[in-house]
């Protein structure tokens, strides 16, 4: 997933693994709240989301992810945690580093975060 299109996905996908880390299940209306979203923007992105198969929807609404869609939240989330604890390090403030780090986590090269996270692990 690359374009800027996808980004709003892997958001989606990301919130999901949290909620579920979170919540004994995860419903539409909890991503909406998490996010601050409405509810009717939530259930297009869940709808797509299907299409793709990044996610399966029970008959109770209840969201699960799949194999490839647990995978690229998984990979956005480590994305996440690993530039929140780089620029934190570097002395910017904890709420500033996690919002810049949801910005950089879906555009940074994989090289580029690899070399971050080397960076990141030596150091700590």
């Amino acid at each position: 997933m690359k374009a800027k299109s996808n980004e709003s996905a892997e958001d989606y996908l990301e919130t999901i693994l949290v909620l579920s880390k979170k919540l004994p299940v995860v419903r539409a209306v909890d991503i909406a709240n998490e996010l601050g979203y409405k509810k009717p923007s939530v259930s297009i992105a869940m709808k797509n989301l299907r299409e793709k198969e990044y996610i399966y929807v029970m008959e109770q609404g209840y969201i699960y992810l799949t194999d490839s869609g647990k995978e690229i939240a998984e990979m956005i989330y480590e994305r996440h945690n690993v530039l929140s604890k780089w620029l934190i390090e570097l002395g910017v403030d904890e709420k500033i580093a996690t919002e810049d780090a949801c910005k950089i986590e879906h555009d940074l090269s994989k090289e580029s975060f690899e070399a971050i996270k080397r960076h990141v692990q030596a150091v700590s």
